[in-house]
This record gives structure tokens, sequence and C-alpha cells, in this order.
């Protein structure tokens, strides 16, 4: 079985002053807030889409909408619309359920951050601590150095000038070889005790760089998972969301099924009917005769064209008798002309 990596594992680096190791943490963190924000971006984003099409549902749902139809199907077309509103309202309530999510991820951001906070003012305070003491510890060092180098040189001379005659030089050379010695000692000393104190210090660091990359790692499975139940609650709310909206929508297919187009047929005729005969023909009416055609007579016949009228009859002798003048040969004449 692989064995599980951790920060405090593969974030050191051989030079003592680096802080390499710990800035990729750093920046893997700022990386990681920045998708935290990133998320409650779009989770807000998706709840102002929301609220948005909830409104223009709730807008829609007040529209007429089979305003002058009846019975069965007006009764379809009034659920539709208040299953519409049904439906915008839970849209205003998934908004608002993605707000408060979005809420939740800007809070634990936060909580995350004082935290991170407290810990990176402490290591950046050791990351200069020790800079500072290692800077003065290789000066320290250089310092040593050079003193040693004085006193073997000292040395030397004293013992060049062994058999010189003159007393009083070699005193001095001495003397010079003495303060050397003294010096070299003095800057062994502090040394020493800047190289105990730079010790000290690194075991600290070192111990604070472990609990940071504890820390930092337990902060980063803490996002990881928070971040992916945030997303799969989110997915659950818009899966929530199309379950309501289908049972809504349910409620209007089953006052469909109860649609019944011959009853709606019958109600209407029965509500609006306005007589159950056709009206009689209209028969034709000759001006002259006062006789009308036979019933069966359709009422639409045209009158004949003008062409077809018979010619006037020749008058008899009887002048008082006009009856030849009150009827005309063709029964289809008429004086109306077209």
């Amino acid at each position: 079985m692989m064995k599980n990596l951790h920060f405090k594992d593969f974030f050191w680096n051989s030079d003592l002053t680096s802080t390499v190791g710990y800035d990729a943490i750093i920046q893997y963190l700022n990386d990681g807030k920045r998708t935290c924000k990133e998320v409650e971006d779009f989770m807000k984003a998706r709840a102002s889409v929301e609220e948005k099409y909830a409104k223009e549902l709730l807008s829609l749902s007040k529209k007429v909408c089979g305003h002058s139809e009846m019975n069965t199907l007006k009764r379809s077309l009034d659920m539709l619309k208040l299953q519409t509103e049904q439906v915008s309202l839970s849209h205003l309530q998934l908004a608002q359920n993605m707000r408060e999510e979005a809420k939740k991820l800007e809070d634990f951001k936060e909580k995350q951050k004082e935290a991170r906070k407290k810990v990176e003012q402490q290591m950046d305070a050791l990351h200069k601590q020790r800079s500072s003491q290692y800077k003065k510890t290789m000066d320290s060092k250089k310092t040593y150095d050079q003193k040693c180098r004085d006193k073997e040189e000292a040395d030397q001379n004293v013992n060049r000038n062994t058999n010189t005659n003159n007393t009083k030089h070699m005193e001095k050379l001495y003397a010079k070889a003495q303060q050397a010695k003294q010096n070299a000692e003095e800057a062994d000393r502090l040394y020493q005790q800047n190289v105990t104190t730079l010790g000290k210090i690194r075991d600290d660091w070192i111990k604070e760089h472990i609990k940071a990359c504890e820390m930092f790692e337990k902060q980063s499975v803490e996002r990881i998972n928070f971040l992916r139940n945030t997303v799969w609650t989110h997915l659950n709310q818009l899966s929530q969301q199309c379950v309501t909206s289908d049972e809504l929508y349910e409620e209007v297919r089953k006052s469909l099924e109860q649609c019944d187009i011959q009853e709606d047929i019958e109600h209407f005729v029965n509500l609006r009917q306005t007589g159950d005969k056709p009206p009689v023909p209209v028969v034709y009416e000759n001006f002259y005769s006062g006789q009308r055609s036979p019933t069966g007579a359709p009422s639409f016949r045209m009158p004949p064209p003008v062409n077809r009228r018979g010619p006037l009859p020749l008058p008899t002798q009887n002048s008082n008798d006009d009856s030849h003048y009150s009827t005309v040969e063709d029964a289809g004449y008429s004086v109306i002309q077209y």
C-alpha cells in the first residue's frame, strides 16, 4: 500500500535561510483561497440567475391565458398558471438556499484566513530571526577566521624572531601574539555562541515549520472537503428543483387528463345555444301578381337577366281591359334590373 504524502516531509531546502518550500505551500493555500472565492461568486451569480428567472416566471403566471375559454380546458389552463407561479416561488427559494450556501463558504474562507494569519505571522517572524541570526553567525565566523589568521601570523613572527637580541622588540611581538590569541579566543567564543543561538533558532523553526505544515495540510483537506460538499449540495439543490418542478407540472398534466373534449363541446352548446331549427327558405314574391313561388323554391335563386324579358303583349280592342298589362308572360320576370 502506498504511503500517504504529507507537507511536513517534502517542503524543506538544504539552504538554511531558504523559504522556497514554505513559499510553495503558501502559494498553494492562496490558490485554494482563490478557488473558494470563485466558487462563492459562481453560486451567487447562479442565485441571481434563479431569482431573475423566478421573477420572470411569476410575471408570466399573471398574464392572461385562456381567459375566454370555459369548462375543463379552462380549469387546466388555470392550473397551468397556478403551477407556473408555484414553480417561480420554488426558484426564489432555490436562489435563497444558494445564497445561504455561498455565505457558508464565505464564512469558512474567512475562518481559515484568520487561522492562517496567526501561523503566517509567527513563521514570518521566525524566518526573519533565522536569517538575521544566520548572517550574524556567518559574520562572526569571518571575524573568527580572521582573528585566527592574525594569531597564527603573530605566533609566526615570534618564532621567526626567537634568536634576536632585541629584547624590547621581542616583548612587543609576545604582547602582540598574546593579544591576537585573546582576540581569537574571544572571536571563537562569540562564533560558538552565535552558532549555538542559530542552532536553537533552527530547532525552533523546524518545529514550527512542521506544525505550520500540519496545520496548512489540515486546512487544505478541510477546504477541499468543504468545496466538494458545497458543490454536491449545490447540485442536490438543482436536482431537487427539477423534482419539485416536475411535481408541480404533474398537477397540470393531471388536470389535462381531466380535460374532456366532448364535455367542453357539450358545455358550450348547452351554455350558448340559440335554437334547434334552421330558418325557412326565402321564397320569391312577384311584385305584380303578389304570387309566391312554390314553397320548395330555393331562397338564393337569382332573377333572370334582362335579355330574357319577354315582349309586351299587344293591346286588345277593349281599351278598358288592362288585364294584359298586369302580368308578364315570363314567370321569372322582375322590374328590378341588375
